[in-house]
């Protein structure tokens, strides 16, 4: 998959993924306006335009970068494992995904809902996940 910030200084292409997650965390919603939608990548991201990458360490265990141009948000990346979480929007080719899964549900405010149907998981099923897997 291939995808693009707003002014197309930075391309990120990714493996083929299928499914969408929705984050709803504080740092997520200040980030972005709202839930994080994201497509969750994996190591094999490719990125060009990385000198116009701003990349900010947001908390222990992750990164967020966005484009400096433009402000596009681009990933957020668990440190101890590189994996890339990448916004959904940036993939504009008519792909089509699923969503799979809301993290963070017990962090979600009360005035939107998805009408998906999702595995979700709260904030201490997080934490309990990813230190059972070393990954935060």
């Amino acid at each position: 998959m291939e995808g693009q910030c707003l002014c197309s200084a930075v391309t990120i292409r990714t493996p083929d993924k299928k499914s969408i997650d929705a984050c709803h965390c504080g740092m997520c919603r200040r980030w972005g306006g709202g839930p994080a939608l994201v497509v969750s990548c994996g190591l094999e991201v490719q990125i060009e335009g990385v000198d116009k990458l701003k990349v900010y360490k947001s908390s222990e265990w992750a990164q967020r970068a966005f484009c400096s141009e433009c402000g596009t948000h681009i990933f957020y990346r668990l440190l101890s494992t590189n994996e890339y979480f990448v916004p959904v929007g940036l993939f504009q080719d008519g792909l089509e995904f699923e969503f799979k899964e809301q993290i963070f549900i017990d962090r979600k405010p009360s005035y939107y809902e998805f009408a998906n149907q999702t595995l979700n998981m709260t904030e201490a099923e997080i934490f309990t996940k990813f230190a059972s897997s070393e990954n935060i």
